[in-house]
């Protein structure tokens, strides 16, 4: 029998059930449904539970140690899906990441341990392309002999970066598949559809709520950010009939003033997360034109239109590039004002914005994927350009902030897009999933296939 991996997120319920008797029509062409094997049973497990170990491959993920693994990923609430399985035939190397995240038709993060290889894809909107052969990369060189070590450090970067939520599939009561005769190989496709139906809803209402959360914690964020803009307005104490003001001084102020004005309208329309790269984008400019009032009014030269401060955009335009590297990371040029290339040079820390996490206070850039529109407004435009992701490599925004999508529409209309966790079915950009397994080199990170090569 045909193989049925979810509803389209596009399609409408009339479609969608026109999709359910096509399928029921099918089903009684071929006769009684059969239990999956190989891919498809691995899919047909992931549907319910993140983690799935085949018997022959589980010296390598005990049970207690995949259970385990399987509630971090739920109480994390995103779409992370981990398979430990035995070299077999039945597991093509070349295309089992693409087959298996066809058949199991959930938009996510897949990480599979095939003997002693390890491999990882993604679906685009979910995580990038830069971000999972980083994280592929590094978890290659991480115990490559313990399976257990090396899945849960890949799955711990992971949920922190991957977009989406769980799939409201998990945990649900997954029945018996032995059924008998046409009547209930029938009832077992309608009940298929119209389930897919009723986790397309689930899934756009669990992205609704998170969003909403998401939104909520980047509003107390920009609403600071707003305040000090005011707060340096009010200290420059400019006054367009104050003496020597000019022209281009008052429309300065006026263009500052705007912005400020502008800033707060955006944030108090902003229905959604992605909104708010609006709002962070008229205040870089906002500040931009404050910073050249100042020089006009004290004679000094006119400021380059440079990005904003790296380690806080509310210091205003970057005065020069400093030398800086994240934990553990490689140092990089990052623009820094004044006073944080001054504290740098002493030998000192620069004044890093710190935002609250679930894992207490820290620095914006491993604050999670929910930044990702509060940073790319500060530095994807401007006199930037989409620069952050260079900026950041080797951060968890880092990976998330290369990608094009965090900074421009994809054309379609975002709720139509499917999130991390909905159903899409086998409608997925093969390309992402289409590289192939290391002949066991899981230690060497870059070798053949297996490493951050070519997808």
């Amino acid at each position: 029998m045909p193989v049925i991996t979810g509803v389209r997120s596009g399609l409408r319920p009339a479609t969608a059930l026109a999709a359910v008797f096509l399928a029921l029509a099918a089903v009684s062409a071929h006769g009684p449904a059969h239990a999956a094997d190989g891919t498809g049973a691995v899919a047909e497990a992931l549907r319910k539970s993140p983690v799935y170990v085949d018997p022959r491959a589980e010296k390598q993920l005990p049970k207690a140690d995949a259970d385990a693994l399987a509630r971090k990923i739920e109480d994390a609430d995103r779409p992370v899906f981990v398979a430990v399985l035995p070299e077999s035939a039945e597991f093509p190397q070349a295309t089992l990441l693409k087959d298996l995240r066809a058949l199991t038709g959930v938009t996510g993060v897949y990480a599979v341990r095939l003997g002693d290889g390890f491999n990882a894809a993604a679906d685009a909107q979910v995580m990038s392309r830069e971000a999972v052969a980083n994280l592929k990369g590094a978890a290659g060189r991480s115990s490559p002999e313990d399976a257990g070590a090396q899945l849960n450090s890949f799955v711990e970067q992971a949920l922190q970066q991957a977009g989406g939520s769980a799939p409201s599939s998990w945990g649900a009561d997954g029945g018996d598949d032995s059924g008998t005769g046409l009547l209930v190989a029938a009832g077992v496709v309608v009940a298929v559809g119209a389930g897919a139906y009723a986790l397309h809803r689930r899934s756009r209402k669990k992205k609704e709520e998170r969003e909403r959360t998401e939104l909520e914690a980047l509003r107390v964020v920009v609403d600071e950010d707003i305040t000090a803009f005011g707060e340096e307005l009010d200290r420059l104490g400019f006054s367009p009939s104050e003496p020597g003001a000019t022209d281009d001084m008052r429309q300065d102020y006026a263009h500052a003033l705007d912005a400020y004005d502008r800033a707060k309208t955006q944030m108090a329309g902003a229905t959604r997360p992605h909104d708010v790269q609006q709002v962070t984008g008229t205040l870089e400019q906002g500040r931009f034109t404050l910073a050249t009032l100042a020089a006009r009014r004290d004679g000094d030269p006119l400021p380059e239109h440079r990005l904003p401060c790296f380690f806080d955009p509310r210091h205003g335009p970057s005065a020069t590039d400093v030398r800086w590297a994240p934990q553990g990371g490689t140092p990089r040029p990052v623009p820094a004002c004044a006073a944080d290339a001054a504290r740098m040079a002493d030998g000192g820390e620069p004044q890093s914005r710190m935002v609250d996490t679930g894992h207490g206070r820290q620095p914006y850039w491993n604050a999670g994927p929910a930044y990702t529109p509060w940073a790319g407004g500060y530095f994807g435009g401007g006199g930037g350009g989409g620069m952050l992701g260079g900026l950041l490599v080797g951060t968890m925004l880092g990976g998330l902030i290369s990608a094009p999508s965090a900074f421009a529409g994809t054309g379609a209309p975002a709720e139509d897009l499917p999130d991390g966790g909905d159903f899409s079915g086998a409608d997925f950009n093969a390309a992402d999933f289409g590289s192939g397994f290391g002949g066991g080199d899981s230690g060497s990170g870059f070798g053949g296939d297996f490493g951050g090569g070519d997808w």
